[in-house]
């Protein structure tokens, strides 16, 4: 996938987000339907106030919602679970904004979206320097992050 889309399928699928900075995947999983989601946002909120972005997958307060219709459609009923990867800071200070970086901004948006949505969060990889990649498994549930300077994680 690319960065501001996102993808919903049903086992047995895998899907990949490659390239994690301060952009953050999130995943969804409804592990009894084995239906899942996964969305690489890049930006906090839309360049506009009030103004939903061309691509939906773009800003987490629309890829959130848009991810979870598309799974009920397919069958899920819930619980629906979700993990978040990324929100690093690979330029340290230089995109920062009230010394906050792009990379927590994005964090904080979307896991405001899930609180919203009222999506438990099961577990994260966020924040630090390192640049990611995730790998969900959707049948099994099983999200592998991956990383040139951490190394290798489930969560």
């Amino acid at each position: 996938m690319k960065i501001a889309e996102y993808v919903v399928a049903a086992a047995p699928a895998q899907l990949v987000a490659i390239g994690l900075g301060s952009c953050v995947a999130i995943v969804l999983h409804d592990a009894h339907a084995r239906i899942g989601a996964l969305a690489h946002v890049l930006l906090p909120a839309p360049a506009s106030a009030g103004v939903e972005p061309a691509q939906p997958g773009r800003v987490p307060a629309t890829a959130v919602p848009r991810m979870l219709d598309e799974m009920r459609a397919l069958g899920a009923l819930g619980p629906i679970t979700a993990r978040l990867v990324g929100g690093a800071s690979l330029f340290g200070p230089l995109l920062a904004t009230g010394g906050v970086t792009v990379g927590a901004r994005n964090v904080d948006a979307a896991r405001a979206a899930l609180q919203t949505a009222r999506v438990r969060v099961t577990g994260d990889l966020v924040g630090g320097s390192a640049g990611r990649s995730v790998f969900f498994d959707v049948g099994t549930g099983r999200v592998e992050v991956r990383s040139m300077r951490e190394g290798n994680r489930v969560l």
